[in-house]
């Protein structure tokens, strides 16, 4: 499997609340960017717009803060992996929506942590939404 290899370290820190402030941070830099909804251009889909709100929104529907927490870590890995990776990510459709196709980046920490970034392309608008980041863990 080939991985892009990031150059930005997963946020340090195991508590929610000091997580949540560094990798919110980094958000809000990428908000006060654009008068609407907040993106990333990404460089595998020729500069496509990335948007970044469903993440927000799927982040907290869990339930269990550790594994928020664990998601979180590396937010800002996911944007420089979005923004910069050319890598061929695993794409299949959507087995619950047909009308989506789901693209599963992987991508490496400079500590060799792996960890996947999942987009989420609508079909019929071409629209492409950063859903998830996870670490491959134990």
């Amino acid at each position: 499997m080939r991985y892009y290899k990031t150059h930005i370290n997963a946020l340090p820190g195991t508590n929610w609340k000091e997580v949540m402030k560094k990798a919110f941070g980094v958000y809000r830099d990428i908000v006060r960017k654009t008068k609407r909804r907040p993106y990333v251009r990404s460089a595998y889909f020729d500069k496509q717009k990335i948007f970044l709100g469903i993440f927000w929104q799927h982040l907290h529907e869990k339930k269990n803060l550790k594994d928020k927490t664990r998601r979180l870590k590396y937010f800002p890995c996911a944007i420089e992996l979005i923004k910069k990776s050319r890598v061929e990510p695993i794409s299949k459709e959507n087995p619950n929506r047909t009308g989506e196709i789901v693209h599963r980046f992987a991508g490496s920490s400079p500590n060799n942590e792996l960890f996947f970034v999942q987009i989420k392309e609508v079909k019929r608008t071409g629209e492409k939404w950063l859903i998830s980041v996870f670490p491959l863990d134990d």
